[in-house]
Order: C-alpha cells, then sequence, then structure tokens
C-alpha cells in the first residue's frame, strides 16, 4: 500500500510463520466500547514493535512494514519512542530518516507510490517528508511523476492507485506548522480525476476507469474506495459530498450482517476492511453507527478487533488464518485506532526528542529538489521538480526558475522568465506578462500569495507556487 492489485493481494495470502496465540473473543456489545478500543490499540501497537528489526528497522525491499508508522501515529506512539532493546540510537525514526536519505533507496528502477508511501509515513514517524535531508525531498519526488499529457495524474494514468496516494501523500503530509503545503490548483487537478474514475456503483478501483464505459460500469473495490475516499477528503471534500455519498452506499452494500465485515472483491479479509475504515475515519464518518451498525448489531470495527489474537495483539487477514500477518496488523491497527492513511506525528515520550526532524539548510555543493508549480490562469498548470545544486545555506526563487528551464522534472515547468538576471519583481513568466493588478505572485509551503520577486528567498524542502492573478 499503495500498490498494485495484483502484488497486493499475492502478499497477503502468506500468513507470518509467528506462532498462533489464543484467539480474541468477539466483543460482547453491540458496538466496540471504547475500552475495547482502547486494549485492542494498546495489544495491536505491543504487535507492531515486535517487528522492529534488531538495527531499528521497518522498511526494506518489497510491500515494507514501514506502514507501521501510520499506526503508531493515530495509535499515539511517537516512532521515535519505538526502540530496540533500549538503544534509543537505533531508534525507528532516526534509522527510517537514514534510509530514506540513502542514494540507492528506493530502488533503481522506483515508481511513483514509492515516494508516497514514504511522504505518508515519513510525515507519521515525525520526519518532515520534504526535508528528509538536503538531497532528499519527498515531494519533490512526487511533483517529478506529473503527467504533462493528462494533467491531475500522477505517474503512469492506467495505475489510478498512484493518483489516489499522490492526492493523500500531498493534502495529508502537511508542513510542520500543519498547513498544507500544495497550492489549490493542484489539489482541485487531482480531485478531478478521482471524481472521474469513480465507478457506477460508487466505487473505484486500481485502475483507471475514466473515459471507458465499461470499467465505470465494473464493481468497484473495496480496499481503493476506502483510499479514494480518503483523498477527496482530505483534499478538501466534506462527508456530505455528493461522490463520498455514493462511496458510503456503495461500502453499505458490501456490509456482512452477521459480522460487520466489509465482503471485498477477494473476500472478507482484515486490510480491505482496515482500507474501509480509514476511508471512513479520513471522512468524519464513524464505523459503528448509522449505515455501518448491521441489523445483527454487527460493525466493521467489530470485525476487526475480532481479527485480533490476544494477548499478542497481532492481526488475522483472513478470518480462517492461526497466526497474525503483519501488514494485516498495521491495516487493523490504524484502522481501529481512528486513523486516515496517515495521521500528525504525537509528542515524544522519549526525553528531548523533538516532536519533528527535518533537514534544516541546503548543503554547498549538494544538488538539492524543489517541488514547483506555475499557474498561468489559462488552466494548463505546470508541476515539476526542479535541480539546483546550492550553493549557500539558501538559494533563491529567481535561481529556482533559471534551473527549471533545464533541470525540471518533467519539462517545459518554466521556458523563460523576465527578468532574467538580477532582482526585482518577476513581470513575465513562460510568455505570461504582468497586466494591470494582475500579476505573478509566489507561496511557499501554503502560505499567502505575495508578489514573486527574483530575490526572494527560498530554504531547502520549499514548496513553491507561482500564479499569476490579482
Amino acid at each position: 500500500m499503495p500498490r498494485t492489485s495484483t502484488v497486493r493481494r499475492a502478499a497477503f495470502t502468506a500468513a507470518a510463520a509467528l506462532g498462533a496465540f489464543a484467539l480474541t473473543a468477539l466483543p460482547a456489545a453491540a458496538t466496540s466500547t471504547p475500552a475495547q478500543i482502547a486494549t485492542s490499540t494498546a495489544n495491536g501497537v505491543g504487535y507492531l514493535k515486535s517487528l522492529q528489526g534488531a538495527d531499528g528497522s521497518y522498511a526494506g525491499s518489497g510491500l515494507s512494514n514501514e506502514w507501521a508508522f501510520s499506526a503508531f501515529a493515530a495509535a499515539g506512539t511517537a516512532a521515535v519512542d519505538v526502540i530496540p532493546g533500549g538503544d534509543a540510537t537505533k531508534n525507528a525514526r532516526t534509522v527510517y530518516r537514514n534510509l530514506l536519505s540513502t542514494g540507492s533507496w528506493p530502488s533503481a528502477s522506483p515508481v511513483v507510490t514509492d515516494y508516497e508511501r514514504a511522504a505518508l509515513n515519513a510525515y507519521a514517524a515525525g520526519i518532515d517528508p520534504a526535508r528528509v535531508s538536503a538531497s532528499r525531498n519527498l515531494v519533490a519526488d512526487i511533483y517529478s511523476y506529473w503527467q504533462t499529457a493528462e494533467p491531475g495524474y500522477f505517474g503512469p494514468s492506467a495505475n489510478f492507485n498512484g493518483t489516489v496516494f499522490a492526492a493523500l501523500a500531498l493534502n495529508g503530509a502537511r508542513t510542520t506548522a500543519d498547513r498544507i503545503r500544495v497550492p489549490q490548483s493542484l489539489r482541485d487537478a487531482m480531485i478531478t480525476r478521482i471524481r472521474a474514475n469513480q465507478h457506477d456503483d460508487g466505487g473505484w478501483n486500481f485502475g483507471k476507469a475514466e473515459g471507458d464505459p465499461a470499467q465505470l460500469a465494473a464493481e468497484g473495490d473495496v480496499d481503493m474506495t476506502g483510499a479514494a475516499m480518503a483523498a477527496l477528503c482530505v483534499s478538501g471534500a466534506p462527508a456530505t459530498d455528493p461522490d463520498i455519498v455514493e462511496a458510503r452506499t456503495f461500502l453499505k452494500n458490501k456490509l456482512v450482517v452477521n459480522t460487520g465485515a466489509f465482503d471485498a472483491m477477494y473476500g472478507v479479509n482484515t486490510d480491505s476492511n482496515g482500507w474501509a475504515v480509514s476511508g471512513l475515519n479520513a471522512c468524519g464518518i464513524n464505523a459503528q453507527t448509522g449505515d455501518f451498525l448491521t441489523s445483527k448489531g454487527r460493525t466493521p470495527v467489530d470485525f476487526l478487533i475480532g481479527q485480533q489474537f490476544n494477548p499478542g495483539g497481532g492481526f488475522r487477514y483472513l478470518p480462517t488464518d492461526t497466526a497474525p500477518q503483519a501488514y494485516a496488523s498495521i491495516d487493523g491497527l490504524r484502522a481501529v485506532a481512528g486513523g486516515g492513511f496517515t495521521s500528525a506525528p504525537p509528542t515524544p515520550a522519549t526525553a528531548g526528542a523533538p516532536r519533528w526532524v527535518g533537514q534544516a539548510s541546503l548543503s554547498s555543493g549538494t544538488a538539492s529538489r524543489f517541488a514547483l508549480t506555475v499557474d498561468d490562469g489559462t488552466g494548463s498548470l505546470k508541476v515539476c521538480s526542479v535541480t539546483l545544486t546550492a550553493t549557500g545555506a539558501t538559494t533563491t526563487l529567481g535561481a529556482v526558475l533559471d534551473a527549471a528551464a533545464g533541470a525540471a522534472a518533467p519539462s517545459g515547468c518554466v521556458t523563460g522568465v523576465t527578468p532574467a538576471t538580477g532582482t526585482g519583481p518577476i513581470t513575465a513568466l513562460n510568455g505570461r506578462t504582468n497586466s494591470g493588478s494582475t500579476v505573478w505572485k509566489a507561496s511557499v509551503d501554503g502560505a499567502a500569495f505575495t508578489t514573486a520577486a527574483r530575490e526572494s528567498a527560498v530554504a531547502v524542502g520549499d514548496t513553491i507556487a507561482l500564479r499569476l492573478g490579482s
């Protein structure tokens, strides 16, 4: 997660060989009580802590346990407090940040979902995703996968999953000041694509459906419906939004009366239910009342807690499994704890540990990346990642725009800037010139737009938005 459905389903069929604990009885109450949820959460955290490597790691190749950070944050546990054998130098946050900072991560052939997964989990771990290191800006990494020919999509549009998780990461992984760092024009472009891919039954699937009547008429997927709902809601859609209401109805129609589980495309399982409940959580929809309380008094949260082994705390993937499974435990805990697909990091319990860590300045001689959008008001939004080799602790807007003309991915983000050198307000960009009160303005990390000037300071990890307007 995020991942293609083929890989995802295959990965979830094997149970972890961790030995069986005593099975948990279903909650006695009609719906799970706060006390039962608290117990489930505490036990789930304990199990996820047991997955930490002796070197402090969670992340690795393939489908990684790093999603544990999103579950820890939802459960109120700071990643910096997750320490193997009492060795604080190997705390999970530091080890994860070091991994993300390496040039060999994620692989020789990365895909956009690698960076989206990392942004969501870095944020939950208390690592500023745009400032992992002087050379690692996960927001800029995601921007580099913008599809110029299909604006609003990130990565190949056939893998719609990449666009949904772009919206989750770019909107959900906020700044340390709790601002959405990307401009509204970019949010709107993603929202448009997500809406266009909603199936006729109100659900979504991993693949692209937009423009294909047969795909739009195909059955939606419980998992992806939860993720797409969350993507819309973190992008600003309210729970009353018509598309969210349709998705809610889709999920309601998938409920199994006797257990409260959602009957997913590949059968009843913890991961599909976890994704669906996380989607409801992200939209502020209670998964234990109204549409999600069956006539037998069961809810999706009841089902998830019933999938948990206690006192060990792990969750089985299938109801018939006899051992816990790592990904099921992550998805189950995050949902039961009330989380969406990421959560702001809790305050650490470790004395002296800051809530957030991140690169403080550019490093001279190091190639850094900046996330840049250019909106000229014509509806032709340009999105790119700009590479610039720093010569000091900060740089300027003019230097970033100059670099974008030759070192941007995708290319074409900036074709010309006036003035081309020196200082002063930017009077023209990409052939579009200031006129009266309509001038080029700039915003950094979601702050208010102000007059764009070449000499404006730009710091490490800044997300830069340029807009022609009044």
